[in-house]
């Protein structure tokens, strides 16, 4: 596909489509879709003197999953917008010069029983989606952080990443010049969900919290054994926001957010303060994500017990997840390696 420069000036208005590199060369370039149970996250990057480097990246909130804890459905609405958002992925991956395209999907479409609909009306509309399992992005999502030189230092890392309907856990240890597994699970719990249960009012109280930190806990403490965490990286929209606001930044800077350390008291302070905001005044928070800011009091909670059980007083934030990971994985790209399949853009859309 034709390559062009990045539009800085669109770019300026929409801080949170993230150019990254705006210099094309003639190397390897991909792009994974992660089609989560909230949102739509682009990630391209182009492969350049042996390492991969990030190109462009951006996010939208769809709510995918919204009712599917309850119902078990996905429902009409956060399908549609996610159908639009995915097209909208595949020509912004092709348009910055991404001559393969893949796309993933979590807990949702995991969960849900008619998530065959969804995934008929991807392939249809030339934006095919494939389902990974809970271990695989767990899997991924540690991976996205050993690989990075930030924590090469670290001899072992637990990764935490609160999503929509699930959370994924992970605890490894350097073993010579590879990784020992010493836990790695998907616990069915997300801020998505617990806006269908204990944290439904729109300001929830102290009692509702105390609900949700119990259901939270219990999903813990059924698989997470007591172990030494080591440095513990968290992943995704919730500690990524948490480090936005805590900074007050108003534009996209990774070189802020990756690695800024989130203290259990800060999120803690967190949970309290944005569940006693409206949506409305959560909105206007100097920082937060469009869209985030129904489910960001939920994901914090999330993170606050998750750093409980562990005994942690902090973590570092990670701009990185899964679909990085995925997107440097020559395993991925293999013909057949996926149900949904790898796409080239050349043939679906005109990137000029």
């Amino acid at each position: 596909p034709a390559r062009s420069k990045i539009d800085s000036q669109q770019l300026r208005h929409d801080p949170f489509c993230h150019a990254l590199s705006a210099k094309y060369t003639e190397s390897v370039r991909r792009a994974v879709v992660d089609v989560g149970s909230n949102s739509v996250l682009l990630a391209v990057a182009e492969l350049r003197e042996g390492r991969w480097k990030p190109v462009f990246e951006s996010a939208q909130v769809t709510g995918l999953g919204t009712g599917a804890r309850q119902s078990g459905l996905l429902q009409a609405e956060p399908m549609n917008r996610t159908l639009e958002a995915l097209r909208g992925a595949f020509e912004k991956a092709a348009h910055h010069g991404a001559e393969s395209t893949l796309a993933a999907a979590t807990m949702a479409l995991r969960i849900a029983t008619n998530a065959d609909e969804f995934l008929g009306a991807a392939r249809s509309q030339g934006t095919p989606v494939t389902v990974i399992s809970g271990e695989d992005e767990a899997r991924l999502g540690f991976e996205s952080v050993s690989a990075d030189p930030r924590w090469a230092g670290d001899r072992r890392i637990t990764i935490l990443d609160p999503g929509g309907h699930s959370t994924e856990i992970v605890t490894s240890e350097r073993k010579g010049a590879g990784w020992s597994k010493k836990f790695e699970n998907s616990f069915a719990v997300g801020a998505l969900g617990l806006l269908e249960g204990p944290l439904e009012a729109e300001s929830p109280d102290a009692a509702a919290l105390v609900r949700a930190s119990t259901e939270i806990d219990e999903c813990l403490n059924a698989r997470l054994p007591e172990l030494p965490a080591g440095r513990i990286v968290s992943l995704g929209a919730t500690p990524v926001n948490l480090a936005r606001i805590e900074l007050g930044l108003t534009e996209w800077d990774p070189e802020a957010i990756h690695g800024f350390e989130l203290g259990l008291a800060t999120i803690s302070g967190y949970v309290q303060k944005l569940s006693a905001l409206s949506l409305e005044q959560r909105r206007g928070l100097r920082g937060i994500e469009p869209g985030r800011e129904a489910t960001l009091p939920g994901g914090a909670l999330i993170l606050e017990r998750c750093l409980h059980y562990l005994r942690a007083e902090t973590c570092s934030v990670s701009v990185r997840g899964w679909r990085h990971a995925m997107i440097e994985q020559d395993s991925w790209w293999r013909p057949g390696e996926l149900t949904g399949g790898v796409q080239k853009n050349a043939q679906q859309f005109d990137s000029a």
